[in-house]
């Protein structure tokens, strides 16, 4: 009832601001063709990690990209305990701001650093631009890692999906590794009740840790994608994509049929074996950007337009904290109806609890912003 209330609430109280960016609220997602503006001007400057802490506000209320203003009592799973992971909030999608957001978190990338993001499958997909990503990227000297897709497409072998890397301009900022090029790698899963073993790419052991940069958005069959799928999903080989599909049936196909709890559990047990596999997280960051928030994923060649205006940059140590903070900012702004009957159609919300259910990381959370 809670969350049923927030969107009204919100939508009357914010009505002026529907028109500033993103599509207007008498404009008809099917025909706008602008994705939410991400081109803001104004710029953080970069701090080092202590400066980044020191910096941060502990208000009441925090403000969108879009000029929604949030107050923390209407996110459902946010907290002021101490004692639940932090998550921090930029209302600004900057690579000024992208950093700032990483340089909060206070864990810096040691060995040899690989940055797990989704290339996109077709030219009109919303991945996250090389130019947004690129400071980031450099700055902790990663390689940019995928895994090839179980559905064919535009990245369904190592040559295609690196010429998409290539495309895309990916390749122009940092190198780039399909790590299932050379087959895939069994890992344990620890606690699963639909997988016994998650199959990665061979190349995963090569990397000593990960700063998984995700874009936040719907997804066709997990409801939405953030986090927790980048690790599952995104880091899984062609057959371990076919592993977690089919619920631990199939190392073929892509599991259309596999019910949703199914498939949502078996996501958030993938996404538990490789951060366990990473010291128990500690080899691990996260960082979603909510932007041009589409209910279809980047793997679709063709996703629908985002109807919803853009939030910013979240970042946490815990990848459940973090994406169940995205959801409740879905639920908080007036916008995202879209992609939350995407979300509940697909009982997206259901990785999260499975997630809990199996002692893999806090769907309560403490929202911290950057923002002066």
């Amino acid at each position: 009832m809670k969350r049923k209330w927030i969107a009204l609430l919100l939508a009357v109280s914010m009505v002026s601001t529907l028109g500033a960016c993103g599509n207007s609220s008498d404009t008809p997602a099917e025909e706008s063709n602008t994705p939410a503006d991400t081109s803001n001007t104004d710029t953080q400057e970069n701090t080092s990690s202590e400066e980044s802490s020191s910096e941060v506000t502990e208000n009441e209320s925090v403000t969108t990209s879009g000029d929604y203003v949030i107050n923390l009592s209407d996110l459902e799973h946010q907290t002021d305990s101490e004692d639940v992971p932090t998550v921090y909030f930029t209302n600004e999608i900057t690579p000024e701001s992208l950093m700032a957001i990483y340089e909060a978190l206070g864990r810096t990338p040691t060995g040899n650093v690989a940055v797990k993001l989704h290339t996109g499958e077709g030219e009109n997909s919303y991945n996250l631009e090389p130019d947004f990503i690129k400071d980031l990227v450099q700055a902790v000297d990663g390689t940019i890692v995928e895994c090839n897709t179980a559905y064919g497409g535009n990245r369904a072998n190592t040559a295609l999906h690196m010429q998409v890397a290539e495309d895309r301009g990916y390749t122009a900022i940092a190198d780039v590794d399909i790590m299932d090029a050379d087959g895939g790698l069994e890992i344990p899963v620890i606690g699963g009740t639909r997988l016994e073993t998650n199959q990665v790419g061979s190349h995963f052991t090569n990397y000593d840790f990960f700063v998984v940069l995700s874009h936040f958005k719907g997804h066709a069959q997990g409801g939405f994608g953030g986090a927790l799928k980048n690790i599952s999903i995104g880091i899984a080989s062609s057959e371990g994509k076919s592993l977690i599909h089919s619920g631990g049936t199939e190392t073929t196909g892509f599991g259309w049929n596999t019910p949703a709890e199914v498939f949502t559990e078996s996501m958030a047990e993938a996404a538990k074996s490789v951060y366990d596999y990473l010291g128990e997280g500690e080899n691990l960051l996260y960082i979603n950007v909510m932007n041009n928030v589409s209910v279809d994923c980047d793997c679709n060649a063709n996703p629908a337009e985002p109807d919803m205006h853009d939030v910013g940059i979240f970042a946490s140590l815990d990848p459940v904290a973090l994406d169940q903070a995205c959801v409740d900012f879905l639920y908080a702004v007036p916008d995202g109806e879209s992609v939350i009957e995407r979300m509940q159609s697909r009982m997206g919300e259901h990785i999260l609890e499975h997630a809990e259910e199996i002692s893999f990381g806090s769907r309560e959370y403490h929202l911290v912003s950057i923002d002066e």
